[in-house]
């Protein structure tokens, strides 16, 4: 099996980024992804279906995420929804990503302290 760099993947389109980050704290189907994201971001990222189904796709063809076999319990689930996870380089690679955007943070307060000198 060949390793894959996570870093090849960075920086992460924003749908990916947002997509990977509702996925880290478990799986979750793709009505409360874009939910998830609406809510952290205080409605500033809307996931439209299109544009969030297709992002999924392409993630699960990149290996980023994969669709869930586990199921809730059938009271608490519809059965056409689909359940998705991140895979362990989906996991690497959202901390690649995590880790470039607070380079990024680090250098704007860098900057910022040197415009106050």
């Amino acid at each position: 099996m060949i390793e894959v760099d996570p870093h090849a993947f960075v920086p992460l389109k924003t749908q990916w980024f947002h997509i990977l980050l509702s996925l880290a704290g478990g799986e979750q189907h793709g009505y409360g992804i874009m939910q998830e994201v609406l809510q952290r971001t205080s409605g500033k990222v809307r996931l439209w279906p299109a544009t969030l189904y297709g992002s999924i796709k392409r993630l699960i063809e990149a290996e980023l995420i994969e669709e869930s076999d586990e199921r809730p319990a059938p009271e608490l689930d519809d059965a056409r929804r689909r359940y998705y996870r991140l895979t362990a380089l989906g996991r690497r690679v959202l901390d690649a990503e995590c880790e470039r955007l607070q380079e990024l943070v680090r250098a704007i307060h860098v900057k910022r302290a040197m415009v106050t000198e």
